[in-house]
């Protein structure tokens, strides 16, 4: 399909993706740290690389205590309103759903901690499902919260694309069968997301809907058709390497990778 790769359905990771809540993950995780372990520097800089996944599968990783989630919490409730959205995500939004794209969050927080945050932006509105990690059996990285996106959406997996800026983002859409595509304007390590070899690669939010082409729902192809002519936008980022994804090769790997068939409870 000549101008992007078309899909119908577009599920979205939050934090990193949607909302610039790095902050006030790190204010969170300080005070947690604080009140549960003691006085000592807290590790940020290592849980930050483990962030897309489940809050307590996290503090397993790093042999913190369970008992940190509470005060996690707490404090990321108390903070919301210091969260923003990203420059050019409601925009994007509004241009999606007046499009007629089904529009669903698969997030490592809990759903209702997640539906908070969106009402409190005003943009809960736009989605028509907002899925947390306490809602669907296994976290990311597994597929489960993709699929219960899909399932609600009534979209078949070749029809829909995953949005996320963390390894477990790409590797549950991927287990999914869903395109996978890395956002790269937050605070994500963008070496680490490209080594996952995501399907497309964005830098803006605007960038999504050129990569999804002009076409509406009414005039979009079999999703077996799909395969896409390049998308031109360009890699601007000084950080990523040669040989690193481009859109144009992504589009490519898409489609070939549609017609092969091809959740973070508490994230950041």
């Amino acid at each position: 399909m000549a101008g992007g790769t078309y899909r119908q359905t577009v599920i979205f990771d939050l934090d990193g993706v949607l909302v610039d809540s790095f902050g006030v993950m790190r204010q969170a995780f300080t005070i947690a740290y604080a009140e549960v372990v003691g006085p000592s520097e807290p590790p940020f800089e290592e849980y930050n690389r483990h962030l897309g996944r489940y809050f307590p599968d996290i503090m397993r990783i790093m042999n913190l205590p369970l008992a940190m989630e509470e005060p996690f919490v707490r404090e990321s409730y108390r903070l919301a309103r210091e969260v923003v959205l990203f420059d050019g995500v409601e925009e994007m939004l509004r241009r999606l759903r007046a499009r007629g794209h089904g529009l669903a969050v698969a997030t490592g927080k809990s759903g209702p901690r997640a539906r908070h945050l969106l009402g409190e932006l005003g943009v809960l509105s736009l989605f028509d499902h907002v899925i947390g990690s306490d809602e669907i059996p296994r976290p990311k990285p597994a597929p489960d919260i993709v699929l219960r996106a899909l399932d609600l959406l009534g979209t078949a997996p070749a029809e829909a694309m995953m949005l996320g800026d963390a390894v477990a983002d790409i590797e549950s859409a991927r287990a999914a069968g869903v395109m996978a595509v890395a956002a790269l304007w937050g605070e994500t390590d963008g070496v680490e997301l490209l080594k996952a070899r995501p399907d497309a690669v964005l830098h803006r939010p605007a960038e999504l809907l050129a990569l999804l082409g002009a076409a509406g729902p009414q005039a979009a192809p079999a999703a077996s058709d799909c395969a896409a002519a390049p998308v031109d936008l360009p890699i601007t980022r000084g950080d990523l390497q040669a040989g690193s994804p481009t859109l144009a090769t992504a589009a490519h790997r898409a489609g070939s990778s549609a017609r092969a068939r091809l959740t973070r409870r508490q994230d950041a």
